[in-house]
């Protein structure tokens, strides 16, 4: 049965839904200010931690068995944000970063074809192609004169195993679905988050420099004010509106809007952080921005084709 949505967003639900956009676009300039106080572990603990708290002390755990919440915690969170905080560390650009994450479309696609057997329609095949040829423009630059010390081959390969790592923990929610229906999604956000952070504790403990420690008492007010945007509002505030409007409305209504968080997050790389990028990036991130547009907006008309064909039936 066809679920019974608002066909258009409100103007206030249009508003929340361009906020989600500017917060996770301008998510990777904190990320780069913050490591300059932190280390990438501590910066992971207190992302988390403060997404976590106070909203898990308010909401009941979801109702999955504990198996799926740990991997979830750990894909989603540990395993994403490591690799993606090293790799803004290690030489990858704010910039790019925010495009390169939204490889992260196309591994599902991968992992669900293989894992589950899910269909790859003809719309992801062909952005599949056209951002596999975005991809190629990336590794040409790397080895080129006018690409060295824009983006390290090191950076490049962490922001790739973070996609997927965001994958994976994609993977794993259809996984939960199946096995256990009707469990909140804010909920899911809520303790996963507290899994994450208190994982990032323990591994901050053991890996990183005792002197390391020092960083939470000697750090700047941008480096606080960074990770506090993070945990609220880049997580828990983005996280609760982008909830919010797929509880309300269909799927393929509010998708294409992420469409936006690369271009953001590529024009603050460039304005705030003065970032440069060479002839051959730009090409690489409008191939992957198009292959976005042709999946996105490919899954949007197939859906609605099916919901029209549905209701002339019914």
């Amino acid at each position: 049965m066809v679920s019974e949505k608002s066909a258009h967003l409100s103007p206030v639900e249009l508003v929340a839904a361009m906020l989600v956009i500017l917060l996770w676009g301008l998510n990777f300039v904190p990320m780069k200010f913050a490591l300059l106080d932190f280390t990438p572990f501590q910066m992971g603990a207190a992302r988390f931690l403060l997404a976590a708290f106070p909203l898990f002390l308010f909401v009941a755990r979801p109702s999955i068995p504990m198996k799926w919440l740990l991997l979830y915690g750990f894909a989603q969170g540990l395993g994403q944000f490591s690799f993606l905080f090293f790799a803004l560390k290690f030489g990858m650009s704010a910039a790019l970063a925010s495009v390169l994450m939204q490889t992260q479309v196309f591994f599902t696609a991968l992992m669900g074809a293989t894992l589950l057997g899910e269909p790859i329609s003809r719309p992801l095949t062909v952005g599949m192609m056209v951002a596999a040829a975005g991809l190629a423009c990336f590794v040409l630059n790397l080895f080129t004169d006018q690409g060295l010390g824009t983006v390290t081959e090191l950076g490049f390969l962490l922001t790739l195993m973070a996609a997927l790592m965001w994958s994976s923990a994609n993977i794993i929610v259809k996984k939960m679905q199946a096995s256990s229906e009707g469990y909140s999604a804010l909920s899911l956000v809520a303790w996963s988050s507290l899994i994450s952070g208190v994982g990032f504790v323990l591994i901050s403990i053991v890996f990183d420099d005792h002197d390391a420690h020092d960083n939470w008492l000697q750090a700047s007010a941008t480096g606080w004010l960074s990770l506090l945007y993070l945990g609220w509002a880049a997580s828990g505030l983005a996280y609760w509106l982008w909830t919010l409007l797929l509880t309300r409305h269909l799927a393929s209504r509010v998708a294409p809007f992420s469409l936006g968080v690369p271009v953001v997050g590529l024009l603050a790389g460039i304005w705030v952080l003065d970032e440069q990028m060479t002839t051959m990036q730009w090409v690489g991130s409008a191939l992957v921005m198009f292959a976005l547009v042709v999946v996105v907006m490919g899954s949007r008309y197939s859906i609605e084709r099916m919901t029209r064909r549905y209701t002339r039936r019914n």
